[in-house]
């Protein structure tokens, strides 16, 4: 795939700009530009995006509800009622889960936590749970990450006596559950500042405002903010104001001294002994927490985290480990698959987007087999899996394009729905499936705009290599930690050459790595281009080419840098190109 590049080159007044607060700052002006080009303007605010301070985490009693939830909280534990920590099968579920169960865990015994088995309960609130919460004299039910359209089932634990506190960060519909308290940023009545919270981000929020009304240290939350890292970068929300300051003090926790839980995930991926970022979670850390709940069932990623011994740690996390094993098998075949039925249908000629089903499907795997295809085709993508007569549905969408509201419109088909702009689950009668494809698609040809489904890189600066000092790549780690709203800046350069060691890897011959010149210095830099091989042969002719690339930690030679390539292509569009 090769990628439309978007640069404009800064105009004079934002160089001067950028030279002033670079002086200010002390970095190289052009990192400089990359801040002001994220709105980031003044020293004032640079110095607050730089070092995000726990001071600046907002109030947590701005959130509605809040101290209704808290009071209900006390009054249980005041009255020695047994409280059932009830959260979603996925890593912001099981981190939120964890978080809030280990927390109150030390100020009140009578407390367990409940995972619905994805396969045998489905999604949020089960009558299952609820039944077993009763059976256990359960009277307060704290769910996180899911809820926020559970009315039948928790109008249900009302007549048995059992109260909810809600804790999601989900899209709630217009009538909301009968519970005692909803902790939700994104509903239209509630003031708090901040909306992009994930859920274990939500549960924070509720035990920061419980220890602040219990008169207990904030320093006793600190221990816990490595499960809001973690649950950031595998929900993929966005990086910025309150969830930078909960990602950057939990990297430096997870960094540091992290749950032995997490320190047991961190063995096995064979991350020891290096700074771990962001990007070692999305791909190394939340795949394992992910795997339980998708393989069999998520409380045993949930038994990991809040375990005490590292031996038994070590022991769950290996079990994990092996889940996340057979899901990349299975993952791997059904992509697969649906790569075989996306080119069939596309045969036929080209939809702005990508429904599938088949009954063999494993569900717990539809959501990355969903997320593989958006990648893949840039489209909306809605992948479904049969579960008796109901068709059990993974939505993910393309930047720009809200995928939720595609889903909403066709409401009348659905059994239930819930997510984000970006991603979404849904049910609905298995019979329904081609009127929901026709419905969905239609809405989507009707509401989404070429750029939508144009691969695209937005270049934050254009920069030569003698530019890439170790300094200038010490000034750009403290951009950390990325994600959305805050992605690693793309820096490219002109009118580079192959050095003449550049060679194909991997085990299918699918990359390149690259040792690369330009015109401007006698640097030789080493670089890796995922999935590029096609480009190779005109790379080693000796051609120059133009490169797309974020400026990375080379694992393998400490202190040393790695461009990650993004896109590589000819200078002045050489017609012998054939990448």
């Amino acid at each position: 795939m090769h990628f439309k590049w978007i640069y404009e080159p800064p105009a004079p007044e934002q160089e001067n700009a950028a030279n002033e607060l670079g002086n200010k700052l002390g970095i190289s002006p052009l990192l400089s530009s990359v801040l002001i080009r994220r709105g980031i303007n003044t020293e004032s605010a640079a110095k607050r995006f730089f070092r995000p301070q726990l001071n600046d985490l907002i109030n947590p009693f701005l959130m509605k509800d809040m101290d209704t939830a808290v009071d209900r909280l006390n009054d249980a534990m005041g009255r020695k009622e047994r409280i059932m920590v009830y959260g979603d099968y996925d890593v912001d579920g099981c981190t939120a889960v964890a978080l809030v169960y280990k927390f109150l865990q030390q100020f009140y015994s009578n407390i367990d936590y409940y995972i619905p088995d994805r396969y045998d309960e489905g999604y949020g609130v089960s009558i299952k749970g609820i039944d077993h919460a009763h059976e256990t004299g359960v009277k307060l039910i704290i769910i996180l990450d899911c809820g926020i359209k559970a009315i039948e089932e928790i109008s249900y634990a009302k007549s048995l006596g059992i109260d909810f506190i809600i804790c999601d960060h989900h899209v709630p519909d217009e009538t909301m559950p009968p519970a005692a308290a909803i902790l939700n940023p994104k509903r239209p009545d509630d003031p708090y500042p901040f909306k992009h919270l994930s859920g274990c981000g939500v549960g924070f929020k509720f035990m920061q405002a419980f220890a602040k009304n219990n008169g207990i240290p904030f320093s006793q939350l600190i221990p816990l903010l490595d499960f809001c890292a973690v649950s950031i970068a595998a929900d993929i929300v966005p990086v910025v104001d309150e969830n930078r300051i909960l990602a950057y003090h939990g990297l430096k926790q997870l960094n540091k001294n992290p749950n032995i839980g997490l320190k047991a995930i961190i063995d096995i991926c064979g991350l020891n002994g290096r700074e771990l970022s962001m990007s070692d979670i999305v791909f190394k850390i939340g795949p394992r927490i992910n795997a339980s709940g998708r393989m069999e069932n998520g409380r045993e990623s949930v038994n990991l985290l809040v375990e005490k011994d590292f031996i038994c740690a070590l022991k769950e996390a290996k079990h994990i480990n092996e889940y996340n094993e057979q899901r990349k098998d299975i993952d791997k075949q059904m992509t697969e698959e649906a790569n075989v039925i996306v080119e069939r249908i596309e045969s036929q000629g080209r939809h702005s987007s990508i429904v599938l089903y088949d009954e063999n499907w494993k569900k717990g795997v539809i959501g990355i087999v969903a997320s593989r295809l958006t990648e893949i085709y840039i489209r909306p993508t809605v992948i479904f899996t049969r579960d008796g007569n109901f068709a059990t549905g993974s939505a993910r969408s393309v930047t720009g394009f809200d995928i939720y509201s595609a889903i909403k419109n066709c409401r009348d088909l659905l059994i239930n729905f819930g997510g984000h702009t970006y991603a979404a689950g849904l049910t609905l009668k298995w019979d329904d499936l081609p009127e929901f494809r026709r419905r969905f698609q239609q809405y989507v040809d009707e509401n989404i705009l070429p750029e939508h489904t144009e691969a695209m890189l937005n270049i934050d600066a254009m920069i030569d290599f003698k530019d890439i000092t170790r300094k200038f790549h010490a000034e750009l780690k403290r951009f950390s930690p990325f994600g959305p709203g805050n992605p690693k800046p793309l820096f490219c350069t002109t009118g580079v050459y192959d050095f003449g060691t550049s060679k194909v890897v991997g085990r299918e011959q699918e990359h390149i790595k690259l040792e690369l010149v330009d015109s401007k210095s006698n640097n030789v830099m080493n670089g890796i281009a995922f999935g590029q091989s096609g480009s190779a042969r005109y790379i080693q002719s000796k051609h120059s080419f133009d490169i797309a690339y974020t400026i990375e930690n080379n694992i393998f030679k400490h202190n040393d840098v790695q461009l990650q390539i993004e896109d590589i292509r000819p200078t002045n569009g050489d017609e012998d190109w054939e990448g």
